[in-house]
This record gives C-alpha cells, structure tokens and sequence, in this order.
C-alpha cells in the first residue's frame, strides 16, 4: 500500500471524535429533501488530487451535504457553491481540469494540486472544537508526508492557515529545514504571502464560503490571482 492509500484508509476510518462522527452520521440518514434519494457518504473525507502536487490547499472541513455527502472534498455543494467557486479558480489557472466539482464521477481532475483539510468530518455549524483540529492533525501530517514535491501551500481561511503552521513546525511532515521548529504565527491575511528557509512557501486566502462570496468579501479574480501567485512560484521553486 503506497502512503497516500495508507493515509486515506486511515482517514476513512478514524473515529476519534463521537461528536463529530455523531453529526456526520445524523446527516447521512436524515439527508437534505434533493438528496432524499443518494446514499450520503458519512465518514472522514480524504485528500483529492494530484500524487505529484507541487501546490497544497488546506481548507477547513467538509461540508454537511456537499463532501460529507459525495466522499470527495470540495464536491457536491450546489452551483455557486465553495466547490464550484474554487473549481473556476483552479480551472482559469490550469490546475483543474473543469470548473465545477458536482459529484465523484463528474470527471474533475486536478493538475498540480492537491487538497486536504484541518478537519476530516463536517463539523456542525462549521466550527470544529480546538481538540477535533488537534486530533485531526495527524492525518494532515501523513497526506503531507506522501506528497514530495510540494513547493507551495495555500491556505484557505484562518483555520487552514492555523493548521498550516502547525504543520510546518510538525518534522513528521518532511517539509525541510522548517519542520520541527517554532516560529510565531504571522498575522493572516487573504493575498499575503510567507517565506521560510527549506519549506514551502505559505499565501493566505479567505476561505470561499458562502458566506464569504456572496458578500464579496472574496471575488473570483482574488482567489484567482492567488492561484495564478501559487503557480509562479511552484514555477520558480521559491
């Protein structure tokens, strides 16, 4: 078994929070009426993408009826949903295939990228407690570990970014001269962009909810551009 399917097997099957696997499992059978006829996922939802990543995302959680449903992070919210709304942005920065994520046989591939999330089970109302983010940062570890050639991360909201420097500091991760070492937290911030010695570089996004898009607190030319920023430097090694 390679690492990334020993990760997933293990994501799948993790039961270390009843909180969270008692709402993920609620959800499933009580499911949303246009769903009233699929069979909800209901389990931890693994990393999706490229083996060969160069570009990480990390996210916050699956959503109650969009992951926690499909089984495929960023999938299966609804049109104008985060799932869609990120796929445009990785589309436009050829590191999707297509700008939508319906559901798993919808054909989406991404190029390049690779997305995980602080969270493996949808938390209700969107707010995992602090000792659900910290069980949880294992799995994230082990996805990590078996991508290799990572150059970039993109963390997408406070969240993904919390957990992305607890990462960088988590040697376990293998992410070079950077792990195992502390280092404050930098302030957060959608666009900006951090540099550490023999590790990936870090850019802050606002996470592409809802609540986020359809206040246009977040456009789609700036998750773009901080796409179109990931490239170059997965391009340029820095």
């Amino acid at each position: 078994m390679s690492d990334l399917a020993a990760a997933r097997s293990s994501i799948i099957s993790c039961g270390k929070c009843a909180r969270l696997r008692d709402y993920c499992q609620l959800i499933a059978r009580e499911k949303r009426a246009a769903f009233r006829d699929e069979t909800y996922w209901g389990r931890p939802v693994p990393g999706f993408g490229d083996p060969n990543a160069r570009i990480l995302l990390v996210a916050l959680a699956p959503a109650a009826h969009g992951a926690n449903r499909t089984g495929r992070t960023f999938t299966g919210d609804g049109a104008g949903g985060s799932s869609d709304f990120l796929m445009t942005a990785l589309h436009a920065n050829g590191l999707a295939n297509q700008p939508f994520s319906r559901g798993i046989d919808d054909g989406l591939e991404l190029k390049d990228a690779w997305i995980a999330a602080a969270v493996r089970c949808a938390p209700p109302d969107n707010k995992p407690l602090p000792e659900e983010i910290a069980a949880c940062h294992p799995h994230l570890v082990a996805e990590v570990a078996a991508l290799p050639r990572l150059r970039v991360i993109v963390a997408l909201g406070r969240i993904g970014f919390d957990a992305t420097w607890r990462l960088l500091a988590d040697p376990g991760a293998g992410l070079g001269a950077a792990g195992g070492q502390r280092r404050a937290k930098p302030p957060f911030g959608h666009g900006l962009t951090y540099h550490l010695p023999g590790a990936p570089a870090v850019i802050a996004s606002y996470h592409p909810s809802r609540q986020n898009t359809n206040t246009r607190k977040l456009t789609p030319p700036m998750l773009e551009s901080v796409f179109r920023t990931a490239v170059r430097l997965a391009n340029s090694g820095a």
